[in-house]
């Protein structure tokens, strides 16, 4: 008789087969486990078992066999034997959380820490003694780093939402508030916490309470920005008049995400308006009481308008002198390496480059002296008739044979007094503007008159007296300027023209010029019917006028050949860049503005650098542009070279594996720089 526990066959007993089986099942179990497991036997920690997941964590290819004081001799230095003999004689499981653990790395031997998660399990036989550890461990290095971006992130956010004087606040996409900065709490007097959710109505009105929460779940429904005016409880008790405002933060899919507002107070601005909208009488009982206020609020938007302004004339000197500081000092640079070498029949070509920069830096300067006010003038009396006169001839060369010059000069026309070569300069700057108003060809005129004006209103806190001027006009029959564009035309860095051909000044040059020689300027313009620009110059009772030393540096290497596409907008930069990598055995093309860069990079084949800058014209920046090449190119060497401060973050970039370079640059720190990136690692 066979027994009912041995195989159909009687060969092999059913209970052996099962153990067989559960062996099998479990190992297979064990090396597929997503986590970081292995089985340690006995007091001295041998590894009967680890995954490959545990095998990747520790760095290494096999440990079967080896204790873990053999196997992992910086564990052991590092406590974690120690704690392995605790748990083997206790039986007691041991979790750490978020531990920092050095492992060797097998290929240069250096120490790398990890953040893990881990238990140490007792293994235990029939009798409860301890026969091994059962070891699971995740590593937590991503999370915990993730975890602290996350902190950093709201720390910064919290910054700057407290440095600023409005309120602000925060919701979820169902309208639920969850934030306020220190502004509001400061401004209700209310306990931190206290409005979150939908408590913040209560500091409404009680009259617009209905309003305002009409508005607020129109928003919510549609997206719409919320937009609003409405009463709230300063922390005095009394209500006062603010403006609010939302906008909504959505995700790739369109989704909103969160809502992001402001609380702003215009309580002066609001008292101002109905103090407007009295009947005189009443306005005239209530100016003396409100001039203080009007005058304070008054001041705080001009501050507006000025930051706002200084913020753009900033912003376009920076770039602008960046390029031209490059032109000088790349030339210069390359002049005094070939001065070293001998190689000095290319410095006359350098020589030209330098001098170009510097013109146009010398140019830049003279207009920003003259749109602040504050350039040497060397006034004279100044006969406005024979001033134009002298510059008929030049006018007309510079407007073309396609537009007839007019000039109409009145009989008599009153001496001024100015600074003779800044007029000119003026006239020629308006003739320039006019004719390139006129790309089909025109009429150009250039009209000279007396004229006696009453008190003139130049700005909000501006006069000018009554008096005698004289005025010349430069007019043009071409495209003329809507009002918005009228409105902002004397305004610092504000062009029409595409980027690279105009640099906003040449408006702002003429009106500062004429304020400063006691004057002012007008515009005059229709759409499709023309543009006048007049200059107004005091009558004048008078009788007309007849860098730092460079070190030296050590000799740059050859290259060994590679591809290095230069994509920058301005041509002096861009050629010397060019040639000087030329003339180290590099094969260079180059390109103008990003659209050229991308056509560029798709003609060619290898490609082992591309040297941009980031600011370039046509709406396609240089980041842009490596991000597009390297959808192709993965391990695209990146070099990207800026004229701002802040246009791009170093620590941003580094991430992408991007260098960045900051106009003015050597060309040997260039150079070398090319080099580094492209040395073999």
């Amino acid at each position: 008789m066979s027994r009912v526990d041995d195989d159909e066959d009687g060969s092999r007993p059913l209970a052996v087969r099962r153990q067989a089986f559960d062996l099998d099942e479990m190992e297979r179990l064990f090396r597929d486990a997503p986590a970081a497991v292995a089985w340690l036997a006995g007091p001295r920690h041998e590894y009967r078992l680890a995954n490959d997941a545990y095998l990747r964590l520790v760095a290494r290819p096999a440990l079967v066999g080896m204790t873990v004081a053999e196997a992992l001799p910086e564990i052991a230095e590092q406590g974690f034997v120690r704690i392995l003999d605790e748990v083997y004689a206790s039986g007691k499981a041991y979790v750490g959380t978020e531990v920092p653990v050095r492992l060797r790395r097998p290929a240069d031997g250096l120490l790398q820490e990890r953040i893990v998660d881990f238990v140490f399990q007792p293994v235990r036989d029939a009798q409860g003694r301890s026969t091994g550890i059962f070891i699971q461990a995740t590593d937590a290095s991503q999370r915990v780093g993730a975890q602290a971006a996350l902190r950093e992130s709201e720390a910064k956010f919290r910054a700057i939402t407290n440095s600023i004087d409005q309120m602000v606040w925060a919701t979820l996409p169902d309208g639920f508030h969850d934030y306020y900065n220190d502004r509001w709490y400061e401004y209700t007097g209310v306990p931190y916490g206290s409005t979150d959710g939908d408590a913040w109505s209560g500091l409404f009105h009680p009259e617009d309470q209905k309003r305002a929460w009409a508005v607020w779940r129109h928003s919510l429904a549609t997206g719409d920005t919320y937009h609003i005016e409405y009463r709230l409880r300063h922390r005095s008790g009394h209500y006062r008049w603010v403006l609010g405002r939302a906008l909504p933060v959505r995700d790739e899919q369109g989704r909103i995400v969160r809502w992001f507002g402001t609380c702003t107070d215009i309580q002066d601005i609001v008292d101002a308006r109905e103090v407007l909208s009295r009947s005189r009488e009443e306005l005239e009982r209530q100016v003396e009481l409100r001039t203080q206020q009007l005058l304070q609020a008054e001041e705080k938007l001009r501050m507006a308008h000025k930051m706002e302004a200084i913020g753009q004339l900033t912003g376009g000197i920076a770039h602008d002198f960046n390029n031209m500081l490059q032109g000088i000092v790349g030339a210069l640079d390359v002049i005094r390496k070939l001065e070293q070498t001998g190689r000095t029949a290319n410095i006359p070509r350098f020589v030209e480059m330098a001098m170009s920069s510097a013109q146009r830096a010398a140019a830049m300067t003279h207009r920003l002296l003259a749109f602040a006010r504050q350039q040497p003038l060397a006034p004279q009396g100044v006969d406005l008739n024979a001033l134009v006169q002298s510059l008929r001839e030049l006018v007309r060369r510079t407007a073309g044979e396609s537009i007839t010059l007019d000039v109409q000069l009145e009989e008599g026309v009153w001496l001024t007094r100015c600074d003779t070569n800044q007029l000119e300069s003026a006239i020629l700057n308006l003739a320039i503007n006019a004719r390139d108003a006129m790309p089909q060809g025109g009429k150009l005129t250039l009209r000279t008159q007396n004229v006696t004006l009453p008190p003139t209103q130049l700005g909000p806190d501006e006069v000018l007296a009554a008096g005698e001027f004289v005025k010349m006009t430069v007019a043009d029959s071409g495209t003329g300027m809507p009002q918005d564009v009228i409105d902002r035309a004397f305004d610092p860095f504000f062009t029409t023209k595409p980027i690279g051909q105009g640099t906003g000044l040449g408006l702002s040059m003429v009106y500062g010029f004429a304020r400063q020689s006691g004057g002012f300027a007008t515009i005059e313009s229709r759409v499709g019917e023309g543009t006048a620009v007049s200059l107004l110059l005091p009558r004048w009772h008078g009788e007309a006028s007849d860098g730092p030393v460079v070190q030296p540096v050590s000799e740059i290497g050859q290259s060994r050949g590679e591809t290095i596409v230069v994509v920058e907008d301005d041509d002096v930069v861009r050629t010397l860049a060019a040639e000087t990598l030329t003339g180290l055995g590099y094969r260079v093309h180059v390109a103008a503005n990003g659209a050229e860069g991308a056509a560029l990079l798709n003609e060619l084949g290898a490609v082992d650098l591309l040297l941009s800058d980031i600011g370039l014209p046509g709406g396609f920046s240089g980041k842009q542009l490596a991000d597009a090449a390297r959808a192709s190119r993965p391990d695209l060497k990146v070099i990207l070279i800026t004229g701002y401060a802040q246009e791009a973050m170093d620590a941003d970039l580094l991430a992408q594996r991007i260098e960045l370079l900051r106009k003015p640059v050597l060309i040997d720190v260039m150079l070398r720089k090319v080099q580094d990136v492209l040395r073999p690692r």
